[in-house]
């Protein structure tokens, strides 16, 4: 136990000591530089919160859309001249009601339909080298759903109702034409003409050249050939002219009977050469020589 001398003695030594204080906080050069950031940061959002409301102004940020987009319930909504930088995936394009769709690209337009393995089936592409169609199928029809044009890999068929040719040659055809009317244009020339091979006509029912209001020409450099295979051939006019046919020449008995005539009758060798001789009171065909060899 202690005694009260020592308990008064305890209590003076601790009367006598100061209480002692400790500061809690962040003080001097570590106070600074926490007020230097927070008000760096505080620039910093105010910045921020600018350039957004500059960026949604200059944007036209919406509820419905940003500037000429709109998000309506059918899709979206483009307004005026847009550009693309990569590839554009839709279901449908189409524009407003009444105003025209442009498609415009500095390359080419591309349209491409691809199944389900990707795979390439249809595509459209319109460059500056020109228009380029690639499909099984490609067709033309009016605004009354009649097919125009038609072209797959059998054949090619036009349905209008006059296929017109401008072209100052005309229309080049490598193969076989078939169809069941060739006419030209009312004062216009028709010609058929193969330059360097030959030009073949052929119908089950016969074929018919018809010419109302003019001639009809048939030129060939080396034969004409008119042959009839069952049936015969009929020169039907007022007036038949069988130009150029060589002269036989009489025999010297008989070119001194009588005296000459400027009728000729027409005669036929054997091989079927025609010939002129002058007439006489009876048949000179026979005493023509030299003409039928």
């Amino acid at each position: 136990m202690m005694t009260q001398e020592q308990c008064s003695h305890r209590n003076n030594v601790q009367s006598s000591e100061k209480p002692q204080v400790y500061k809690v906080g962040i003080y001097g050069w570590r106070k600074r530089c926490l007020y230097f950031f927070v008000l760096l940061l505080m620039i910093l959002i105010l910045i921020n919160l600018a350039l957004t409301i500059w960026i949604l102004k200059v944007m036209n940020f919406t509820i419905d859309g940003m500037g000429n987009l709109r998000i309506t319930e059918k899709g979206l909504k483009l307004e005026g001249d847009s550009e693309f930088l990569q590839p554009l995936y839709a279901k449908e394009i189409r524009s407003k009601p009444g105003r025209p769709l442009s498609l415009q690209s500095s390359r080419n337009v591309s349209v491409n339909i691809v199944n389900s393995n990707n795979q390439l089936l249809t595509q459209l592409v319109t460059g500056s080298s020109g228009f380029k169609a690639r499909g099984k199928l490609f067709e033309v029809r009016s605004s009354a759903g009649k097919l125009l044009f038609s072209a797959d890999e059998q054949e090619v068929v036009v349905g209008a109702e006059r296929l017109r040719v401008m072209g100052a040659e005309g229309a080049v055809f490598s193969k076989s034409l078939e169809t069941p009317h060739v006419r030209a244009e009312p004062f216009k020339e028709l010609r058929l003409e193969s330059p360097t091979r030959s030009l073949l006509m052929d119908a089950p029912k016969g074929v018919e050249v018809l010419a109302e209001a003019g001639d009809i020409r048939a030129i060939c450099r080396n034969e004409l050939r008119l042959e009839s295979k069952d049936g015969e051939i009929s020169l039907d006019a007022r007036r038949i002219r069988l130009m150029r046919l060589p002269e036989g020449r009489a025999s010297t008995s008989s070119s001194s009977s009588g005296t000459r005539q400027t009728v000729y009758e027409v005669c036929v060798c054997p091989n079927g050469r025609l010939f002129l001789s002058q007439a006489g009171t009876g048949s000179t065909c026979q005493i023509s020589d030299g003409i039928c060899q």
